[in-house]
């Protein structure tokens, strides 16, 4: 378990420690920072694109160079919605899979396939967020 407390010019050393393939849940309240994350994150991995929140599109994909990134927001559906929206398959794709809302159903079900995650749970601390990052 890693710990930091940053505010958003300060996330680059959050991001060297996380992995540029593979599962990372985020977890938060509402407002808590889970796409602000992604989208800082994605520009320091040199995604151009402008990343936006899937609330409603449940995913997106974008590709820079030979590398691609999913955004999922899974507020709305739960594990039960991306079972049914056929979203799980997507996890064996290599690519960094960047999920708000990835909660223990889904991590669970991920172990049971083989599949290892990250956890980033955010916590709102004034005008600063706390990032606790743990397997």
């Amino acid at each position: 378990m890693k710990e930091f407390i940053l505010a958003q010019n300060e996330l680059q050393s959050l991001f060297e420690e996380l992995p540029n393939q593979g599962i990372i849940l985020l977890r938060g309240d509402l407002a808590s920072g889970k796409t602000t994350l992604v989208k800082e994150f994605s520009k320091y991995l040199g995604f151009n694109e402008n990343v936006s929140s899937p609330t409603f599109a449940l995913m997106q994909k974008y590709t820079h160079k030979n590398q691609v990134l999913y955004h999922y927001d899974f507020y709305q559906i739960g594990f039960e919605g991306i079972l049914k929206n056929g979203l799980f398959e997507n996890f064996y794709e290599e690519a960094l899979h960047l999920v708000e809302w990835g909660d223990e159903l889904l991590k669970t079900a991920l172990k049971k396939m083989g599949l290892e995650s990250l956890n980033i749970e955010i916590e709102i601390l004034k005008n600063k967020r706390k990032y606790v990052i743990y397997e």
